[in-house]
């Protein structure tokens, strides 16, 4: 519903003057429609918005320039996002037998895990964010809507752009699309991308990699056939490698419950020279060598650690093939292959996690060897008759993944927490001794799992405009129907080999139901019901892999879509209300004892809550044009939240208060954009100013401690357009992330307040730089 973020889309001018805000084309409905036409809430980032904000990667969505969309790390870790939209943000994806409430897509191709979703974009045209269910067009796991990225074809023309930039922390970017001229009917695309970053956080550990650094690379090759009028065949395939290192946690406060600091007498805790336990009747005393924070961002660890980047690599093929049977129906089909491998390496913790103890380890590692491959199928008719539009399709979804993981102490303090050593890579010693090992195939493994999902789902929706109403109301009717099948295994707990099996399986029915009036030319209401569904799986964090059962969402939303003013104004307003049954709710336990033979081990369960959870909602987005070259817009997002207490089984089930995870009570976005001709040659200046906020949210599903409020600024100034030779046109900018350099705490946690204190990873420092773009 956004119109605001989507200034600067490709889109045809809008009726009236020609001086007012342009259309804006999207294909939420499987089919091309003007955005304010479509009765469907959808926030646009369009082409030109991505180089105003400098968005190389889905991670810097974070910031919230959409409002309703959440974007966080899993953990500390960029290896992995999670990715929410109106409260329906989960807590813990990061497994083979879990799934997303949100839908990612590229190009209508799903993308079933959260590793590897923080790639490099390639030549992406627009992203399109769905919001609330989308169970009948896009299906499993939309419950809270759908991210969908949409790149550029290939022209059959020659043509592209290249593009070079450098920035603060040794950042460069070096980026290409050549567009080469049809040949046989066959038009070839390529493109290519480098991201580079030092890390904003060093690590004093001689050849160690620092914190929040990345390497991305990759390229894409797409080919487009058109051997006659009305039918196509689109094949490409992408690979790309995304190294990275995660966001570096930092013990905030010490001692928060104010307990007396006990002393060690050798390994033992004492208090007074009497025996005392920690978290009870005393708190370990502090390492000499750490410091609380505060709400300061560190710019050099106090430890070093190990810390090598995780490896993430992604590929994938599709071919996309479009017969236009007879005038007003199409025939389509998505065919797509893709896999995920990722070598996951998180040092993050340092000792803000862990407690200090004499000669005992510290600094979990958290390791993982993730391999996905999935295969999809998807069939669409698309068509129109006299009064209906509809939609029919079909769809196929296999995927396998495997997963082996350790948690290893790298490092081990010394008698009285002066000093530290770094422990072997390789294992020694008895399995519960506190050396591990970390290197790869060197270590002990804690847990390793695979899982299989399989899915069909036949679906179909239609629209009814009559003409005896004018045309001017229009009844859509949908549906979807979804059987599918997830099975797995946990075959190692703790080093030692198992076979804890879970099996679930579900059919079930999605309806949709939408009204929408043309109340004028250009007022349009709308109201909505519809629903989506999460898939159930299994926790493979648990002991025994206990499986849970899908949640379900029911969504009422209430909406308009107004051009105003010769459309010089555009505001657009929604409210919705959304009952959630089955809430997958997790709860998490992490062994701080260094004495425990499970010291570091990471004990997860999931249950399904009882009753409903209740997410209620207002958004509204304002895009004004004042004057020419002018264009401003504001974003606001009011979400609640509220999950039945459950039972909580490291309580001895008792009923527990549970938290939304990275969801803002109130959450706003402001943009100014202005344009100046330089000259008749086409060359402007093109200014661009954006504003962020977020009010605290929490960050753990099982603790009330909330994050920081965010403030977030971002600019870009460039010269655009310049003529250069021939049609070759160059375009040279500054731009800056986080231009005021504002510094708060996005994910926090007091898990281990009675032992230690509080710890939190904090948002990136200010980044800026410069960049020369070549379009020919």
């Amino acid at each position: 519903m956004n119109a605001g973020i989507a200034h600067a889309a490709d889109a045809a001018p809008a009726e009236g003057n020609g001086t007012g805000l342009t259309d804006i084309v999207v294909t939420a409905t499987k089919r091309e429609t003007n955005l304010q036409k479509t009765p469907v809430a959808i926030s646009v980032v369009s082409e030109q918005v991505i180089k105003d904000r400098h968005v190389q990667s889905l991670i810097d969505l974070a910031d919230g320039g959409v409002p309703s969309l959440r974007v966080a790390t899993f953990e500390a870790r960029q290896s992995a996002l999670t990715v929410g939209i109106r409260g329906i943000v989960p807590f813990d994806q990061n497994q083979t037998a879990r799934d997303s409430g949100v839908g990612v897509y590229i190009d209508g191709v799903y993308l079933a895990r959260s590793q590897g979703l923080n790639a490099a974009l390639f030549d992406v045209q627009r992203i399109e964010v769905l919001k609330g269910p989308q169970g009948t067009l896009f299906g499993r796991n939309t419950e809270g809507g759908a991210v969908s990225i949409v790149t550029r074809d290939p022209s059959g023309q020659f043509g592209g752009r290249f593009s070079a930039g450098v920035g603060n922390y040794g950042s460069h970017t070096a980026e290409g699309h050549l567009d080469l001229p049809e040949f046989n009917n066959i038009a070839v695309k390529i493109d290519a991308v480098e991201q580079h970053q030092d890390a904003t956080v060093k690590n004093p550990l001689a050849g160690q990699a620092g914190w929040n650094q990345y390497e991305r690379v990759g390229g894409r090759i797409s080919a487009k056939w058109t051997p006659v009028q009305g039918f196509s065949a689109l094949v490409s395939y992408d690979k790309g490698r995304d190294e990275n290192t995660p966001n570096f946690s930092q013990l905030i406060n010490y001692n928060p419950n104010g307990l007396p600091v006990g002393t060690y007498n050798g390994s033992s805790l004492t208090l007074n020279g009497a025996s005392c336990t920690a978290g009870k009747t005393c708190i370990a005393p502090l390492s000499p060598l750490v410091t609380p924070t505060g709400g300061s961002r560190l710019s050099t660890a106090p430890i070093g650690v190990p810390q090598q980047p995780s490896v993430d690599r992604t590929e994938g093929t599709s071919l996309h093939l479009n017969y236009k049977v007879m005038p007003g129906m199409e025939l389509r089909s998505i065919t797509a292959w893709r896999r995920v491998s990722t070598d996951q390496w998180d040092n993050s913790g340092g000792a803000a996690r862990t407690i200090f103890a004499p000669n005992t380890g510290f600094s979990r590692y958290s390791l993982s060897y993730l391999n996905q491959r999935q295969f999809s199928q998807e069939l669409q008719l698309v068509g129109s008759i006299p009064q209906v539009d509809y939609v029919l399709g079909g769809y196929y979804f296999n995927e396998r993944a495997q997963e082996q993981a350790s948690t290893p102490a790298s490092n081990t303090w010394n008698a009285d927490g002066t000093g530290y050593t770094i422990n072997s890579e390789t294992v020694s010693g008895p399995v519960t001794s506190k050396n591990q090992g970390w290197a790869i195939g060197q270590q002990f493994l804690q847990r390793a799992s695979e899982a299989y999902a399989r899915s069909y789902a036949a679906f179909g929706q239609m629209t009814y405009t009559p003409e005896w109403l004018g045309n001017k109301f229009h009844l859509t009717l949908g549906g979807r129907y979804t059987n599918e099948k997830r099975h797995g295994t946990l075959y190692l707990v703790q080093g030692v080999s198992t076979n804890f099996l879970f099996n679930e399986s579900v059919s079930r029915f999605d309806p949709l139901a939408v009204a929408a009036y043309e109340l004028t030319r250009n007022v349009n209401l709308y109201a909505k019901y519809s629903t989506g569904y999460r898939a159930g799986g299994a926790n493979d964090r648990s002991q025994t892999f206990n499986s849970f059962g899908p949640e379900v969402v029911r969504s009422y939303e209430i909406g308009t879509k107004m051009d105003l003013m010769d459309h010089h104004v555009r505001l657009n307003l929604a409210g919705y209300m959304m009952d959630r049954t089955g809430t997958q709710t997790d709860f998490d336990n992490v062994d701080t004892n260094p004495n425990s033979p499970t010291f570091n081990l990471h004990t997860e369960e999931t249950r399904n809550a009882p009753g409903t959870s209740k997410i209620r909602g207002i958004e509204a987005d304002l895009t004004v044009k004042p004057a020419e070259g002018v264009t401003l817009g504001a974003s606001y997002a009011y979400t609640y939240t509220q999950v039945p207490a459950t039972a909580n089984p490291f309580l001895n089930n008792a009923l527990y208060q549970v938290y939304v995870v990275y969801t803002p009570r109130n959450a706003a976005s402001a943009y100014a954009d202005y344009v100046m001709p330089v000259n008749a040659n086409g060359s402007e200046v093109r200014v661009h100013l954006d504003a962020n906020y977020a009010q605290s949210q929490y960050s753990f599903q099982n603790e009330p401690v909330k994050t920081d409020a965010s403030f977030v600024v971002n600019g870009r100034i460039a010269l655009a357009s310049v003529p250069m030779s021939g049609a070759t046109k160059a375009t040279f900018s500054v731009w800056s992330r986080n231009l005021f350099n504002t510094t708060y705490i996005y994910r926090r946690s007091g898990a281990n307040d009675a032992v230690l204190g509080d710890y939190g990873n904090f948002n990136p420092p200010r980044t800026f730089g410069g960049e020369v773009q070549i379009t020919f």
